[in-house]
């Protein structure tokens, strides 16, 4: 499996014969308003441009993969781009509606999509009532039989479902966001950098950080996180990419992955109608 990272989430992964373009913000620098809402320091995002090795990496794109609708994970320039080149667009059941409402190619990713074992884990992008006006966000676990599996948790606070899907599915690679996102007052609506400690703690085997210094929301650095991840001795399994780094990982077993577990398809509701309305 190769993973090339970009900025904030968005990453092309090569998973067998596929090149699975995820969360692509492609904007130019300051072309989205702040998300940061209280005390000071709000700027325009994102804050830095693509790398140099982006136009490259995004022609070899052969579908794009979407955790959520949020600007900061597909931004206008993200939705043209995916339009223009009609590629297929794997989302929830939650995000597939809205989606092709875009004049989009979209696909409900379930188990067996793209010849891949697939499960969408819930996730919470913030605690209580702050989580819940967050709107709906998918994780998901994928798996092709002769490359690493990968668990991208997406935008998410740490919750059971998170820790019971590590224990359980025991995936190659977490790919989590490190950018501990807050408006500047209320909680955190992504990991902690506690939370980050405790994740990795639990996952397996290999873990990447994201969704770092690329927002005025996102507090957590680089070097802040690698320091504490120093000094909890949690260095050794983990990559905090830099944009444009690329990362190659191998699977260390021939054994069948976990199966995932079957769950309904969450059809969009209240939730999804309000926060649409919202944002």
């Amino acid at each position: 499996m190769h993973i090339h990272h970009l900025r904030n989430a968005t990453m092309l992964v090569s998973l067998g014969e596929h090149r699975l373009l995820v969360d692509p913000m492609l904007g130019e620098p300051g072309a989205m308003a702040g998300f940061k809402l209280f005390g000071g320091g709000r700027r325009r995002n994102p804050l830095v441009p693509l790398p140099t090795s982006a136009t490259d990496c995004l022609q070899q794109a052969t579908g794009v993969l979407i955790t959520h609708e949020h600007p900061d994970h597909f931004d206008a320039a993200g939705i043209a781009w995916t339009r223009e080149r009609r590629l297929p667009v794997w989302a929830s059941a939650m995000d597939v509606p809205s989606l092709r409402q875009k004049g989009l190619d979209a696909h409900e990713l379930v188990d067996g999509s793209l010849g891949l074992s697939v499960e969408v884990i819930p996730a919470q992008h913030g605690p209580g009532l702050v989580g819940w006006m967050m709107g709906p966000v998918a994780g998901y676990y994928l798996a092709h039989p002769s490359e690493p599996s990968l668990y991208l948790t997406s935008d998410s606070v740490l919750s059971d479902s998170i820790l019971e899907a590590l224990a359980r599915l025991a995936p190659d690679l977490v790919v989590a966001p490190a950018g501990s996102a807050n408006f500047g007052a209320g909680p955190s609506i992504l990991f902690t950098v506690d939370e980050l400690v405790t994740l990795i703690r639990r996952a397996p085997k290999d873990v990447l950080l994201n969704h770092l210094e690329a927002l005025d929301h996102c507090p957590t650095t680089r070097a802040a996180l690698t320091a504490r991840l120093q000094a909890e001795g949690l260095t050794s399994r983990v990559r905090i990419p830099q944009d444009g780094e690329q990362l190659h990982y191998e699977r260390g077993s021939t054994g069948p992955h976990p199966r995932p577990k079957a769950r309904p398809s969450a059809k969009p509701g209240l939730q999804k109608w309000l926060t649409s309305k919202l944002g």
